[in-house]
């Protein structure tokens, strides 16, 4: 049985800062945010009342937001450095940072239909992901939010205290699948597999704005845990990636064109519905560079916060189920 949810905080459903407006839409993540033209510079009082609600809310989203690439890219440089995919579809010499995902009936949706998240192969993963629907299918087409912050609170005390201070594996292994059999693509493969070794990554990190904790692996890059028996390994992380498909934690995002998404990397999941083919789809995304992961010690049971609930007064807590 999970673990009852509880507002982070008692913070109101909608607040103001500095003209921007936020209104929270889902229960663990999510907020649309309001009051602000992303085509226009924004203030350094604007930028801070975006930076912190992407730390509460961990995910952000901008209607009616007609900007262009340049524009997309301003705004993610708001937030640090870009980073280059290295296999995703880039504007090569022009504008590497930028990816363009146009699919279609002739290049339909590719390795994102998995939850993830976004480059934990590197010994830095980005900090955040920035995504604009340029066009978008008449039914589908939706991507699903997870927020992992809330899927660690729903772990049993004792399954937090096992996982404190383990190690996950994380590697390239869905890209290795474009790469072919010649010698000369074995070599290029071999080339990023120098460039991008397995990393270890803590199985729970703390963020380091929120100082949260966050169940920190993900099916599509995490292969394994350090130091276990292969058949551990994988009913742990099996039992971990399960996590992400409780509904309570996640968000599902309808996309209209002009729509902007935001999201922690740090602390969220994603799955891009892959439920519209032959139908067009085009979104333009950017990527945040990030920091080391920092993790926690091996936990006593004592030191695991344990997630309160208080049910209001003459609230069943049974959920109608009485014993007998």
């Amino acid at each position: 049985m999970n673990k009852p949810f509880e507002f982070r905080g008692g913070k109101p459903l909608v607040s103001e800062q500095a003209g921007v407006v936020v209104k929270r839409v889902g229960a663990h993540l999510g907020a649309e945010v309001g009051g602000v033209d992303l085509r226009q510079p924004l203030s350094n009082a604007q930028f801070k009342a975006i930076e912190a609600a992407l730390v509460d809310n961990e995910l952000l989203i901008f209607r009616d937001q007609n900007i262009s690439s340049d524009d997309l890219m301003a705004f993610g440089r708001r937030f640090g450095e870009l980073t280059v995919h290295p296999f995703a579809p880039n504007e090569g010499k022009n504008a590497p940072e930028l990816i363009k995902f146009r699919n279609d009936e002739k290049t339909p949706p590719y390795g994102t239909d998995v939850w993830h998240s976004d480059e934990t192969f590197r010994a830095e993963p980005p900090m955040a992901t920035m995504l604009v629907a340029k066009e978008v299918p008449a039914v589908g087409g939706d991507t699903m939010f997870v927020s992992m912050t809330a899927a660690y609170d729903g772990l049993s005390d004792r399954l937090q205290q096992f996982v404190s201070g383990l190690d996950g594996i994380h590697d390239m292994k869905p890209f290795r699948p474009l790469f072919g059999k010649s010698e000369e693509e074995r070599k290029k493969l071999q080339h990023f597999e120098l460039m991008y070794p397995p990393q270890l990554h803590p199985v729970v990190r703390i963020h380091p704005v929120s100082g949260r904790k966050v169940l920190f692996v993900n099916p599509q890059f995490t292969v394994g845990i350090n130091s276990m028996e292969e058949h551990e390994s994988r009913a742990l992380l099996d039992l971990l990636f399960r996590q992400a498909l409780v509904p309570e934690y996640q968000f599902r995002l309808h996309w209209a064109p002009h729509t902007i998404a935001v999201w922690d990397n740090r602390s969220t999941q994603h799955y891009a519905v892959h439920d519209y083919y032959p139908q067009r789809r085009y979104m333009e995304r950017v990527t945040i560079k990030g920091g080391p992961v920092t993790g926690v010690p091996r936990a006593e049971p004592s030191t695991i916060r344990r997630l309160k609930y208080v049910a209001p007064a003459g609230v069943d807590v049974h959920g109608g189920h009485k014993p007998h």
